[in-house]
């Protein structure tokens, strides 16, 4: 079973869709117990970065999410759900993220793009060896939707960049801890292979 946390941030009507697309069992829930049983875990997330980790906080989640990933379940973060992965956003200064990944989330800078947030289709550079990347081609096009965007201290776990007036890390991917800065669920076939992936780890 694959549990989708629930803690009103999240994007879930569409992951739900794909995972059922995928044939996949799924709950929603921001239940300890059934969080903890899950085969895998998927942080989905919109809105803003202050707001959604108090979210998790009331809900006492953080730490569950936390044993998740020190438990080894494969845990994927899906936009907002990415950058949560990480330590600090300038979206939100003073708030800590759940620092399972170490790195800081930033506003994209204006620049040749001058619409923010970045909004459309962007292709990808994939990091050869990727397991979420399997069987994606190099420059394949997913759906973004996002005004800051996430650079890893380690850059070994960089799983994908794109290009929206500065690099972007498009993707992570270190032991059993995953994340999309795009949207799978919305990102057509390319998407459903991403989650397909995830999902058969």
């Amino acid at each position: 079973m694959i549990a989708i946390i629930d803690y009103d941030a999240g994007n879930m009507k569409s992951v739900e869709k794909a995972l059922h697309f995928l044939g996949k069992d799924y709950q929603v829930t921001d239940k300890r117990e059934e969080i903890l049983r899950a085969d895998h875990v998927i942080l989905p997330g919109v809105g803003a970065f202050g707001m959604a980790m108090e979210q998790l906080k009331e809900r006492g989640l953080v730490e569950v999410l936390r044993e998740v990933a020190g438990k080894g379940t494969p845990f994927l973060g899906v936009c907002l759900g990415m950058q949560l992965l990480f330590d600090e956003s300038d979206e939100d200064p003073g708030v800590a993220g759940l620092s399972l990944l170490q790195g800081k989330i930033a506003r994209i800078p204006t620049g040749t793009y001058e619409k923010i947030p970045h909004m459309g289709w962007n292709s990808l550079k994939i990091t050869p060896g990727s397991r979420l990347f399997a069987n994606v081609p190099d420059e394949s096009f997913v759906y973004f939707v996002h005004s800051y965007y996430a650079h890893a201290h380690d850059r070994t776990a960089v799983a994908a960049t794109t290009s929206y007036n500065t690099e972007i890390d498009a993707a992570v991917e270190k032991g059993n801890l995953f994340g999309c800065q795009f949207h799978p669920e919305k990102s057509s076939e390319t998407g459903l292979t991403i989650l397909r992936n995830f999902v058969n780890l």
